[in-house]
């Protein structure tokens, strides 16, 4: 227990700037608007999305991710907005964070239209000290209890889309923030760098009863490597669905959900890590939920990831 929160403070203090730095979930196609601010208002209907990540089982503060998301689009059809609440719980530091995003969409033809979007909020980095064992007692870094610092944040995306496919593309954490808890003015060397994400589908109508929806996502946060998401699903009836998925260099996936009426969403996926952490851990669960609060008369149409 000790050593796994030494390491965490490690990886926390020194590592943010060598890796990923934001959540990730298998079922990312069911809460795109948690990255990229530009989805909000393309369905037709306001939509709330909760995912719960419990992340490499059996590994003791291996990482605990919840987010809860809503948006929708305005009475005017050309608007949406929306917002994102997040905690990250790793070891003994937790991440928390919230934005309030606003969408313009623009309708390019028929049947395809391109939305701009941007969102501002804020990050909470916290440390809590008391789980941490230091080498020599009472050193000062970490004689403080709870360490926080708090920062604005924002991010920008756009998002092309059709009734049968979409392209989205988004950049968050612009502003760079460097670490700084404030209980103890602490200056670490790791700050917010820029994560690039790029994502797409498409919805093959097999037959009146069948819908087979690849996806994508992409994403990407220098100085780390690229990290591919690549996703197969089929949907029966537009209510029961099961798919299987691969992430480079981590995971194989496999999902299972159901869609009540196409007002309530379960889903559930397991991820079977291809990395050596599969010696000490049986796997990462997740969980999403996602709730819709009605139509509307004049919203933009709908995307094929939902249905």
């Amino acid at each position: 227990m000790k050593k796994l929160a030494l390491i965490a403070i490690l990886v926390f203090m020194k590592g943010l700037s060598m890796a990923q730095q934001l959540p990730q979930f298998s079922q990312y196609m069911f809460n795109q608007y948690a990255f990229n601010p530009a989805y909000a208002g393309v369905p037709t209907s306001w939509e709330a999305v909760t995912n719960n990540r419990y992340q490499w089982s059996g590994i003791t503060d291996a990482p605990r991710t919840f987010t809860l998301s809503a948006q929708g689009p305005l009475r005017k059809e050309n608007m949406g907005l929306g917002g994102y609440l997040y905690t990250d719980n790793v070891g003994p530091t937790r991440r928390l964070g919230f934005q309030t995003s606003y969408a313009y969409h623009v309708r390019l033809s028929e049947t395809i239209n391109l939305s701009f979007g941007l969102s501002l909020g804020f990050n909470q980095w916290m440390l809590d000290a008391d789980k941490v064992t230091t080498y020599h007692p009472g050193d000062f870094y970490f004689s403080n209890g709870l360490l926080k610092t708090t920062d604005l944040d924002g991010k920008f995306g756009l998002y092309l889309y059709h009734d049968n496919w979409y392209v989205g593309a988004s950049v968050e954490q612009m502003m760079h923030n460097k670490i700084t808890f404030l209980a103890t003015q602490i200056s670490s060397e790791s700050f917010m760098e820029d994560h690039f994400y790029v994502h797409g589908g498409y919805t093959f109508h097999l037959s009146e009863n069948w819908d087979l929806d690849p996806s994508m996502l992409l994403k990407f946060g220098l100085p780390a490597p690229l990290k591919l998401d690549v996703n197969l699903r089929a949907t029966y009836k537009k209510a029961i669905w099961a798919g299987v998925g691969y992430r480079t260099h981590d995971a194989v996936t496999a999902m299972v959900g159901y869609c009540h009426k196409n007002q309530l969403r379960i889903g559930y996926s397991f991820d079977f890590t291809t990395t050596d952490l599969r010696n000490y851990s049986s796997g990462t669960h997740e969980l999403m939920l996602g709730f819709v609060f009605g139509k509307s008369k004049t919203g933009v149409q709908n995307n094929p990831s939902l249905e």
